[in-house]
């Protein structure tokens, strides 16, 4: 039994092949990749380079827990490096539903494409 993706395109014409192909599932880095395009990819850019100064101070934060010698230095220390390591993981993964609802987005596409196919064919 031959599969449903190939049906629809033995159906199609070659626009519509063109179409179809344009709204295929794309890799996970294609799709990380493709937050920085577009309309809000500035938005995207913003919280990666937030994400990446949070993170750098984080480790430098952390260096110097390891290099404290008084406990209270260590702690206050400490408590930073995990707090901006923690804000650093969180922001990255702020983008994480933005590449999901790209996915639903271009899913979405895909069933109007097939949609519109079949009503015409009627």
């Amino acid at each position: 039994m031959p599969n449903i993706d190939e049906l629809i395109k033995e159906a199609l014409t070659e626009q519509e092949s063109e179409l179809i192909k344009s709204t295929e599932e794309l890799g996970y880095f294609s799709l990380a990749f493709g937050l920085f395009r577009g309309k809000l990819g500035w938005v995207s850019w913003v919280i990666m380079l937030v994400q990446t100064v949070l993170f750098g101070l984080g480790v430098w934060a952390a260096w110097r827990f390891f290099g404290a010698v008084e406990l209270l230095a260590a702690v206050k220390w400490g408590m930073s490096a995990s707090v901006l390591i923690l804000m650093a993981g969180m922001m990255k993964m702020s983008l994480m539903p933005q590449i999901q609802a790209d996915r639903v987005l271009r899913e979405l596409k895909r069933v109007e494409l097939l949609i519109l196919h079949r009503a015409g064919q009627n």
